[in-house]
């Protein structure tokens, strides 16, 4: 089942993890670092184990270390998916679409704050709800990592700068599908697209990459730094 691998090798979650602290923002528990007084803010969307993975808190606090005020809300409201049961049947309860209209507030009150332009970054779920976000301008660039459930539909109702990280061993979204979306991308003169398929690399690799194998980390710590320097091109 296409779904199931969504749920490979799964974090261990850890409330404590990375140097950044957890507050309110826009109504959920959100993981925040980097500059407080920054203008430019990065939205991340977890993947379906949500925000306590310790390796997204890991890769968020590069991108606060980077300038940007970093937050990663909780959008499941403490019930990240858990791996005890079927996980589209979790799905059901926690849609993209309802990741869409809760990210909302937590623009609203980033800009509340001063800040000036924002990116987001999406895993998997995360994606989805990006991909939304970017179909109604609600941010300024967005990067798409090893995406679930976006189709062409929504690449061709994207409004703003777009990255596409894919793996290419992926049955969410397989290298067919994701050089369709670079084919979009390229055929619309409106929006910056940077497509790149990473070989070898299986669903959820950025997020979840395992400690033991070499190639994971360095093609882990690539899509990081390309994320970054997407972030840089269009959030500045």
């Amino acid at each position: 089942m296409a779904g199931q691998q969504c749920c490979d090798n799964p974090p261990t979650l850890s409330p404590g993890a990375g140097v950044g602290h957890v507050e309110q923002i826009g109504g959920l528990s959100s993981y925040v670092c980097g500059p407080p007084d920054s203008k430019l803010a990065v939205i991340f969307v977890p993947d379906v184990f949500g925000y306590e993975a310790p390796k997204l808190r890991s890769f968020a606090d590069k991108v606060g270390a980077a300038g940007y005020y970093t937050v990663v809300p909780d959008f499941f409201h403490g019930n990240a998916y858990d791996t005890k049961e079927p996980i589209m049947e979790w799905i059901k309860g926690h849609g993209p679409d309802q990741g869409f209209e809760a990210a909302k507030p937590v623009i609203e009150t980033l800009k509340s704050k001063g800040v000036t332009k924002i990116g987001a970054l999406g895993f998997c779920w995360g994606a989805k709800v990006v991909v939304e976000l970017a179909k109604y301008a609600y941010i300024q660039a967005g990067v798409l990592l090893h995406p679930s459930f976006v189709t062409t539909e929504d690449i061709q109702a994207v409004k703003v700068p777009i990255s596409v990280l894919g793996a290419e061993i992926d049955q969410m979204s397989p290298p067919e599908l994701v050089k369709k979306f670079e084919d979009i991308l390229n055929a619309n003169p409106e929006v910056d697209g940077f497509v790149k398929i990473f070989k070898g690399m299986t669903h959820g690799w950025s997020c979840r990459y395992k400690d033991e194998d070499a190639s994971e980390i360095r093609s882990a710590e690539e899509a990081h730094k390309d994320a970054l320097e997407w972030l840089h091109k269009h959030i500045k």
